[in-house]
């Protein structure tokens, strides 16, 4: 337990001595503080969830790094939605889902796009040729001009990743 306690001590004052600049930072680059103050707090999510760096030399680098990865990753998601909003204005009003299925088609969307986002970019290119083209895997070798058996790896390698998604 006391392993626990020390690894948070430097992450407990990273955060009482730079949160606010954070928060200040990303207030300037989103025009809205509410948004900075849940991006704030989702950076240092992401840096609880990884492991703080020792020593710090630069904690407002650091922080600055991995809050414009927060920041991506908002952005993608804000796309996705988007993108997503507009493919229902065009369907009938009839085959419009509820509020509450949208809710749940965008979070799956969004924890899909972070699952591909985990792959390698090959990995990523070729699940993406095969399930939304449509390609046979000879036909994605020749495109990204790799061997049939790179194929057949890099898919089994996003399909566990898939699976993943399940547990």
């Amino acid at each position: 337990m006391s392993s626990t306690v020390c690894h948070l001590l430097p992450v407990e004052q990273l955060y009482s001595q730079h949160h606010g600049w954070l928060q200040g930072w990303l207030r300037k680059r989103l025009g809205c503080s509410q948004r900075a103050a849940d991006l704030a707090q989702d950076t240092f999510v992401r840096i609880l969830a990884a492991q703080l760096p020792e020593p710090l030399h630069e904690p407002r680098a650091y922080l600055t790094t991995v809050a414009k990865g927060v920041l991506v990753n908002w952005y993608q998601r804000q796309d996705l939605e988007r993108a997503y909003l507009e493919a229902l204005a065009a369907l009938p009003e009839p085959l419009a889902p509820s509020e509450e299925e949208r809710y749940l088609i965008l979070e799956t969307l969004n924890e899909l796009d972070r699952l591909l986002a985990a792959l390698p970019p090959l990995v990523r290119r070729c699940f993406l040729l095969s399930q939304l083209e449509g390609l046979k895997y000879e036909d994605i070798a020749l495109q990204l001009d790799i061997s049939l058996a790179t194929v057949k790896r890099y898919m089994r390698q996003a399909f566990v990743q898939c699976l993943s998604l399940m547990d």
